[in-house]
């Protein structure tokens, strides 16, 4: 078995020169893209197209961005992520609709082993990372290799998830864990204990989402 099939099927793996030339291909419309206009929303969105295995409506990416293959990665529609998102996407990566990636939002589903033998064997892994729809990832937050987070969850700025999160809560900290549950009562307030206007609230109070909380 080689190298490519090894990683894809999640074994331990080897960055030998087939692996390489594959994140050399991803590394050249990054290059793009990183280097794009930023003024130019439209053909930031057009290389974003081509640079991701799979991706819904409204997608964007605000430069810069860095992954390793953009391949396995998935995402459904109105994805927005903001400066500086990095995506190691050894594994599989897959995005709910309507997710948002504060700035600086990191994504990993590398890893290397523990015991300093057996990681100075070049020896390393990627495991899935699933997350579901009407997501906010605060700024500066980390999630690492194998984390599943549910629909219409929030994770708090500068959080490390090591561990799957549920549905409908607000999670924070490191490691990350569950603040509390998102209630009905949190759609009328747009920071702390700030409501929103009688003008926005028409629009708020009506808007749709899953049920799932």
């Amino acid at each position: 078995m080689d190298h490519i099939e090894r990683r894809d099927k999640e074994m331990a793996y080897i960055s030998d020169e087939s692996v390489m030339k594959e994140q050399q291909a991803t590394r050249k419309i990054l290059q793009e893209l990183n280097f794009c206009d930023r003024a130019d929303f439209k053909k930031i969105q057009e290389i974003s197209y081509r640079l991701l295995g799979k991706a819904g409506k409204n997608l964007f990416i605000n430069p810069p961005f860095y992954c390793d293959y953009g391949t396995n990665i998935e995402v459904g529609d109105n994805f927005g992520a903001n400066y500086n998102c990095t995506i190691l996407d050894v594994a599989k990566v897959t995005i709910g609709s309507n997710v948002m990636f504060a700035p600086n939002v990191s994504v990993f589903t590398a890893g290397h082993p523990v015991h300093p033998a057996a990681r100075n064997t070049m020896y390393e892994y990627g495991i899935s990372i699933a997350i579901g729809d009407n997501v906010w990832v605060g700024g500066n937050s980390v999630i690492l290799p194998g984390v599943h987070i549910g629909s219409n969850t929030v994770i708090g700025a500068g959080s490390v998830v090591t561990k799957d999160i549920p549905d409908g809560v607000i999670a924070a900290g490191n490691p990350c864990r569950v603040i509390r549950k998102i209630t009905e009562d949190d759609r009328q307030y747009y920071f702390r204990s700030q409501k929103f206007d009688d003008e926005a609230w028409e629009v708020v109070k009506n808007a749709p989402y899953e049920p799932k909380l």
